[in-house]
């Protein structure tokens, strides 16, 4: 039980992840605008190496420096915990460090200390920040035994900008003796005292620092560094009392929150916009020009996708004809391809889609999912072809990054492309395949019960949608493309 009980403060369940997976992508979008994710290593005091990711615009802005918030993981955490980060932090300017604490994640190292060597992790991180001129103010976002790392090297740096403190433990000598009781180990006070004591030298001797050492109301008198302190309720791994006596103590600019949940729960909206309200009034970010955000046009971009590169013109003017009879008669159940007066170019073409934001939520039925006609000439689709017109969303979506706005929903996953039965070819777009719908299944989804409509989607998601619609249009074409190439 005793050894359980060292590798439960010093060597916790390692997080062993996929970074491709689980953090965000390379190059994404979020709000409209581009970033990209930059993974490097620093090497801390002990030789051990860090990996890390930064967070950045993309293209960073010219002539303008952007403030940093560094996340620091809990201890059976990784950089993925920074994702939720990200999402609040990004569109307000502020860019994102997240790292592997040795011990922890992908970095070198065999044990985690709770705060005391993580310490110098984080002065190795913000010395590379300074050392960068495109970051200006630095601040510091932690959890559990991030939101120690933060404090004892606050106390340390008082040059940082601000601090958010998440679930904190005051003395670790008194947290043992508190989940003995947690976990109702019975044993007699005298014997628990010299386990601990026990259990004291075998850390020091392993983890190389002293648990009696691990005390943040020794640091927090002597910090003056703003911060923003939170506590879930119903925590019973460390319980709001720390959160309180290291609030009372702290010598800085403080507020407190609490709200419902326990340790490991997600937190609440309210929480996160106050974070990102506290960060946004102690780092200050530059307000940067619409320039640098991308502009709507860059939705419907076919990238390397030529028209004279074996494509039929007639096919992309069909394509884009039928958008824009989608936008003017969402609601018919026939289809008829609107006539072109006036030959223009795609570049035009597409350009007069973009104000059409509304369509985009018109593709939706009643009950609110994605319609596509004709599903059983779907089924005698090969699979390949399915998987090729999948979403093109975010994969961290699962169980460390919890974030669930990047990229489109699970109902825009769905096909895209409907069956030309005299061809046998796929050219069509998801909103052709509204059109297209057989008058039986509309009567089918006439007899459906109304749903309340849901209230305007910002400009925002509307972009991501159109972001993911011209990639849609990119796929059906070059699956037409392809199609001629091998027909006999």
């Amino acid at each position: 039980m005793i050894d359980q009980f060292i590798n439960f403060v010093i060597r916790p369940p390692r997080a062993d992840y996929n970074p491709d997976q689980y953090l965000w992508e390379k190059d994404f979008t979020l709000a409209g605008r581009a970033y990209k994710r930059q993974d490097l290593e620093l090497r801390n005091a002990r030789g051990h190496t860090l990996q890390c990711s930064h967070y950045l615009p993309s293209p960073f802005p010219e002539d303008s420096s952007l403030p940093c918030v560094v996340y620091c993981h809990g201890n059976s955490g990784c950089r993925a915990d920074a994702n939720e980060a990200a999402v609040i932090l990004l569109p307000s300017n502020i860019t994102v460090f997240t790292l592997d604490f040795s011990g922890s994640g992908l970095s070198d190292g065999d044990y985690v200390s709770l705060g005391w060597h993580e310490r110098d992790d984080l002065k190795i991180v913000v010395s590379h920040l300074r050392s960068n001129k495109q970051i200006s103010r630095i601040g510091l976002w932690g959890r559990s035994m991030g939101a120690v790392t933060c404090l004892l090297y606050g106390a340390e740096d008082p040059s940082i900008a601000g601090m958010v403190l998440d679930s904190a433990f005051s003395n670790l000598y008194v947290l043992m003796m508190e989940l003995v009781d947690v976990y109702k180990i019975r044993l007699p006070k005298f014997t628990v005292k010299m386990a601990v004591q026990y259990m004291r030298r075998i850390i020091e001797k392993k983890a190389k620092f002293d648990i009696m050492d691990l005390n943040c109301l020794q640091v927090a008198p002597k910090t003056f560094i703003p911060a923003l302190f939170g506590h879930a309720k119903d925590d019973k791994f460390i319980q709001t009392s720390h959160s309180d006596l290291i609030y009372k103590s702290f010598a800085g600019d403080k507020n407190i929150i609490y709200f419902d949940g326990d340790h490991n729960s997600s937190r609440p909206q309210f929480y996160y916009d106050s974070v990102s309200i506290f960060f946004y009034n102690v780092l200050h970010p530059p307000q940067i020009s619409s320039s640098h955000s991308c502009k709507p046009e860059k939705y419907y971009d076919l990238e390397n996708l030529k028209v004279g590169a074996g494509l039929d013109e007639s096919l992309l003017y069909k394509i884009i004809s039928g958008v824009h009879s989608a936008g003017t008669d969402a609601a018919s159940s026939s289809y008829a391809p609107a006539a072109i007066a006036t030959k223009k170019s795609v570049g035009e073409l597409l350009s007069e889609i973009v104000p059409m934001t509304p369509i985009v939520d018109s593709v939706h039925d009643e009950d609110g999912t994605l319609n596509c006609h004709d599903t059983s000439n779907l089924q005698d689709r090969p699979n390949r072809q399915n998987e090729e017109c999948c979403s093109y969303t975010s994969s961290n979506r699962e169980s460390w990054g919890r974030c669930s706005s990047l990229g489109g929903s699970d109902e825009e996953s769905s096909d895209c492309t409907a069956v030309d039965n005299s061809h046998q070819t796929v050219y069509a777009t998801s909103l052709q395949c509204m059109q297209q719908k057989s008058p039986d299944l509309k009567k089918e989804v006439k007899k459906k019960k109304k749903v309340p409509i849901a209230p305007k989607k910002p400009k925002s998601e509307k972009f991501e949608k159109l972001e993911a619609l011209g990639k849609r249009l990119r796929l059906c074409i070059l699956k037409r493309v392809n199609h001629r190439r091998h027909r006999p």
